[in-house]
């Protein structure tokens, strides 16, 4: 069964439109990622399947049901929504933090079991941030903080994990160890679904790429199909460099593109 179904969505904020008609399926098993420019509605798509924004049109279905029909309780079990804003606002340790995540499988006031808390040492661990379980979360550092929220996310172990920009903010290494987690995570069974702008990872960790631009699916599939110099020019407005490493695709963006620059062929540079 497929655990996320889109179909038809439309939603505007007063005058401008965001989205129209969007149709999108997220399986079991694989890591699509949400790509494309500032203002192209990847976050308002992902917050319309989290249930924080009602659509102005369509539906959505969690495991086959309307998600409005989907108890809450098992909604919040099965899906698990990460958020760009890298906000902490309670001062508490980096360990009583990613507990939290634990919560939709917990009754009223019934303390964290022998189960939650090795779900939560495992996605400590995931994360790379043991070592500072007990550490005051006001003491981290932006990209700290982060992990950590990843950690809480995926302390819950949903069926689905929607991440904004999870990183966002991150160096090099630990960006790269997030995108292992995610598509661990995934390829374990589970569902995600990732927003991102860095192009050259989200072509080498994820199996589909969805592309947003001017309020409808530009394009859909495979890295290569997608990040095409045609796209890239008329998403983006950019040239970028395309090539191949370690049987992975690489792609730097070079410069803006004028309006006469737009290629006419669909092939990656530098291919």
């Amino acid at each position: 069964m497929t655990p996320v179904s889109i179909r038809s969505l439309s939603k505007s904020f007063g005058q401008r439109k965001v989205l129209e008609e969007i149709t999108l399926n997220i399986s079991n098993g694989e890591i699509v990622g949400l790509i494309g420019p500032n203002g192209s509605g990847k976050t308002t798509l992902l917050r319309c399947i989290a249930g924080l924004l009602d659509p102005d049109k369509g539906d959505i279905y969690i495991d086959g049901r309307p998600r409005h029909q989907v108890d809450p309780e098992i909604l919040a079990r099965s899906l698990s929504y990460l958020p760009q804003s890298g906000e902490i606002h309670w001062d508490v340790t980096v360990q009583a933090l990613v507990a939290l995540g634990r919560l939709p499988h917990q009754g009223r006031w019934r303390a964290l079991t022998d189960v939650d808390r090795q779900a939560v040492t495992r996605a400590m661990e995931a994360c790379d941030i043991l070592e500072f379980r007990h550490r005051p979360v006001e003491q981290l550092s932006g990209g700290e903080r982060s992990r950590v929220l990843l950690a809480r996310a995926m302390a819950g172990e949903p069926d689905v994990l929607l991440a904004d920009e999870p990183i966002s903010g991150l160096d090099p290494g630990h960006a790269i160890d997030v995108m292992d987690r995610l598509s661990h995570l995934a390829h374990s069974g589970k569902s995600v679904v990732v927003v991102m702008h860095d192009l050259t990872l989200a072509a080498r960790y994820c199996d589909r790429l969805v592309l947003l631009h001017d309020t409808v699916i530009a394009a859909e599939g495979a890295a290569k199909d997608v990040l095409t110099a045609d796209n890239l020019a008329r998403c983006y407005g950019i040239r970028a460099f395309h090539g191949l490493a370690e049987k992975g695709l690489v792609i730097v963006p070079i410069a803006r593109t004028n309006q006469g620059d737009v290629p006419v062929s669909g092939k990656p540079d530098g291919l």
